[in-house]
């Protein structure tokens, strides 16, 4: 008779995900995993191989369910000008209220790992390269609804705001004051004048 697993395989991943998101990878042991998922250690071995595949699955389950998801929704949901300020308020909103100052498990993971391990960097590179594209798609689309200045150069302006996005989030690890991180959004809104 086969084995079955007696556990929710999205259920852990996603514990394993906030563990290692409040954590980091360094500072989350494979008994902190053990305990946190509720599972024995040969079977978080036998789902999900070792600490580091885990982590790679746990980065991408959170690259897909909230930046991806909201993203789209964003872009789904709202005019150009409107969807790029609502990511700046939404994540300002996020890390002002987070009593863990969580911040951005991929800007995290960006700081800790990417460095060093190339295949976590590239999954990182390529989550920052579609927030710029998604950047770069709403300034274009404004540009063509005549709500954001023709004479801006669209990637420039995407790598700009990308670049306030992850500050932001960096700085808001040390620093989540709604003042503070209000005023980098109202600047990097205002170079789409």
């Amino acid at each position: 008779m086969p084995w079955v697993k007696s556990f929710n395989i999205d259920e852990t991943l996603d514990i394993a995900m906030r563990m290692f998101w409040s954590r980091g990878y360094e500072a989350t042991s494979m008994q902190d995993l053990v305990q946190g998922m509720g599972i024995n250690r040969g079977s978080l071995y036998d789902t999900y191989g070792d600490k580091r595949s885990l982590f790679i699955a746990a980065l991408r389950h959170y690259d897909k369910a909230h930046r991806k998801t909201r993203l789209a929704k964003l872009e789904r949901e709202h005019s150009p000008k409107v969807a790029i300020e609502a990511l700046f308020v939404d994540w300002i909103d996020l890390v002002t209220t987070d009593a863990d100052r969580r911040g951005c498990f991929l800007t995290n993971t960006a700081l800790e790992l990417s460095v060093h391990d190339a295949e976590i960097g590239a999954i990182v590179a390529t989550s920052q390269k579609e927030t710029e594209q998604f950047f770069r798609r709403l300034i274009k689309r404004g540009q063509s609804i005549g709500k954001i200045d023709q004479d801006l150069d669209a990637t420039q302006s995407a790598r700009l705001l990308l670049a306030a996005l992850i500050g932001l989030l960096v700085l808001a690890r040390s620093r989540p004051e709604r003042t503070l991180l209000k005023s980098i959004a109202s600047s990097a809104m205002g170079s789409l004048q």
